[in-house]
């Protein structure tokens, strides 16, 4: 059985922290980061032991003004079945004339990787701090949750789809007023060769101020 690298337990308020920290691994663990592709994903998954503890990570983010402008729906085990018959009911609604290869797809899109992650955004609507920011911090949390699984051991990627922007399916799922996905997690254990993608390159990205001449 593998054992994997946990996180140690988060300090508690008020306890004396390292403003950096030097790491050179972490540095590096950065620069070959890349997410798995969906149809890689297979078991093992993390626990339900292991799922606290990332989330636990994934809430260490940038969050002006301390709201916590977002929370997560794990989707394990059969849960995952259960909310592909609700997605596949609600894409039958969607489209009635659907076919039997489309409907398995909607039904099978949470059992695609062993545990799922809804990473749920609920932004403040006029609060001193800007809605834009809260949303960014969603979007933080998302990352967060993907470098601390990878850190782990396992794979991850950011799905969003279609069910991402439906309300419908925000409310079957729990979500209430104001508050949409920022996305999906997708976590567990990834089968294949993964290679490089194509990515931009940083002078092409780089700007400084003021415009030299």
């Amino acid at each position: 059985m593998t054992t994997r690298p946990t996180p140690p337990a988060p300090p508690e308020f008020g306890d004396l922290l390292q403003p950096h920290r030097e790491s050179a691994a972490f540095l590096e663990f950065l620069a070959l980061r890349r997410s798995t592709k969906i149809a890689q994903f297979t078991e093992p998954g993390p626990s339900p032991e292991e799922v606290d503890a990332l989330l636990t990570v994934a809430a260490r983010v940038p969050d002006h003004g301390k709201l916590a402008p977002w929370r997560f729906v794990v989707f394990e085990g059969e849960a995952r079945e259960l909310a592909g018959r609700v997605i596949e009911k609600i894409a039958r609604e969607r489209n009635p004339d659907m076919k039997p290869e489309q409907a398995e797809t909607e039904r099978n899109r949470f059992l695609r990787a062993p545990v799922v992650v809804g990473v749920v955004s609920h932004a403040i609507d006029n609060h001193k701090i800007p809605v834009w920011e809260q949303i960014l911090s969603a979007g933080a949390a998302c990352q967060t949750l993907l470098l601390a699984a990878q850190a782990m051991g396992y794979a991850g990627a950011w799905i969003t789809e279609w069910c991402a922007y439906d309300n419908q399916l925000a409310g079957a799922f729990g979500l209430g007023p104001g508050e949409r996905f920022a996305g999906f997690i997708f976590l567990g254990s990834a089968a294949g060769e993964t290679r490089e993608r194509d990515r931009p390159r940083p002078p092409d990205l780089i700007a400084r101020w003021p415009p030299q001449k």
